[in-house]
């Protein structure tokens, strides 16, 4: 016998009910996880100045930028659709950081014109920024820190090789690109990856921010990135953000000192902030036993969760429908023509036809990395808040796919 997995409810809604009324595959957020996971930075952090930049590409709705904006924060974007989203959920372009990689410069004149601050990612950008505007525009640098951290290749995004950040061994262009253009830099900004468990990869990130911004008489503020890993199943380990908080504030603490003032700490959390509120829940539409393996299909698949298959992730499922049934072995499958193995040798209550179960941790990079793969639907999106389940997206149509194709008369 299994052990009883009770239905997953949120503020008192069950994730059942949610997918009667929305139909699946839907998104699910829980509005007041991702108000709990903003405080909890915030008391990790309550003896510096702090300011959280929400990394919209972990989650762009608008009703979920606006549950940051509602909790005093701002965000940051990597381009300028996700900046004129942002503007769109009510923030003020003094509320949003820009950090593109590899952009058009048209792209950086336009954010520049909406009046956001931008973070300059290479060399090249750095002079042709301080060709147009001199010391008329402040910016903020980003520095590639040299520090191999993360949960997987993909995003371990601060070492030697990464197309990230300018070179902390380019410092010495750095100063005479600022210095020939008189570019007014006022933020330092460092991301070794993401999923970091350990404090001494902050503090190792930071001794690199303190010891390049002893360079820079105007600076305002200093951007630690985020990276902060969650747990995505039982026993698995996450990070200590009250540790984090403590040692990374009282090394702050005595870089500003040294550097003669009080500077504000700045923080991009995007999955720590919304990755446990999301659940994706999904109907089994066909369980197919093999000799060696039963497979559930269900409706869904890599085209609208693609981690499992691009960085190896591991997302807890659960039969709802069948909470207390005999766990049996399976893998979960999609329904795209593609090998899309959402869940590899899963026990899991028995699950027949029509049965309903819900990927947890899909609020970071799930909706956001979705595609019309196979000319397949975005699901729908439902944020639960303040006790009932609101729908922030509606489900696409077949008339989304092709409204934009020019047909030919042939």
């Amino acid at each position: 016998m299994s052990t009883p997995q009770h239905p997953i409810q949120l503020q008192g809604v069950s994730l059942e009910s949610i997918a009667h009324e929305f139909g699946t595959p839907v998104y699910v957020y829980d509005g007041e996880k991702i108000v709990s996971q903003i405080k909890s930075l915030q008391s990790a952090f309550a003896t510096v100045p702090l300011k959280i930049k929400y990394a919209t590409k972990a989650l762009s709705n608008i009703s979920i930028l606006k549950l940051v904006k509602k909790a005093g924060e701002g965000v940051d974007a990597v381009s300028i659709e996700e900046v004129r989203i942002c503007m769109q959920a009510g923030f003020a372009a003094s509320e949003i950081m820009y950090t593109p990689s590899g952009v058009n410069f048209r792209e950086v004149k336009e954010a520049v014109e909406l009046g956001v601050m931008i973070n300059l990612d290479s060399i090249p950008l750095m002079e042709e920024f301080g060709e147009r505007y001199g010391n008329t525009m402040p910016a903020c640098i980003r520095i590639n820190p040299h520090i191999m951290a993360g949960g997987n290749a993909k995003i371990s995004v601060g070492h030697i090789q990464s197309k990230f950040g300018i070179s902390i061994q380019q410092l010495p262009e750095i100063l005479e690109v600022v210095k020939k253009f008189e570019i007014k830099i006022v933020g330092l900004h460092v991301h070794t990856g993401s999923d970091i468990l350990d404090a001494e990869i902050f503090l190792r990130g930071g001794n690199v921010l303190f010891d390049a911004a002893m360079n820079f008489p105007d600076l305002t503020f200093l951007d630690f990135g985020g990276g902060f890993k969650v747990a995505y199943k039982s026993g698995d380990p996450a990070t200590d953000i009250a540790e984090v908080g403590t040692k990374v504030s009282v090394a702050f603490h005595t870089f500003c000192e040294k550097y003669g003032r009080e500077l504000e700490l700045w923080l991009e959390p995007g999955k720590f902030l919304v990755s446990e509120s999301g659940y994706l829940v999904v109907e089994s539409n066909v369980v197919k036993k093999t000799p060696q393996i039963t497979f559930v299909g269900v409706d869904s698949g890599l085209n609208h969760l693609i981690r499992p298959m691009m960085y190896d992730a591991f997302h807890d499922v659960y039969n709802l429908s069948n909470p207390e049934g005999d766990l049996k072995p399976y893998n979960v499958v999609g329904y795209i023509c593609e090998t899309d193995t959402l869940a590899k040798d899963r026990m899991l209550a028995t699950v027949t036809k029509g049965d309903l179960l819900v990927f947890k941790n899909a609020g970071a990079y799930g909706i956001s990395m979705s595609s019309n793969y196979n000319s397949r639907l975005r699901p729908a999106e439902v944020l639960v808040w303040e006790g009932k389940a609101h729908l922030i997206r509606k489900r696409e149509e077949f008339e989304d796919l092709i409204k934009n194709q020019v047909v030919l008369d042939i």
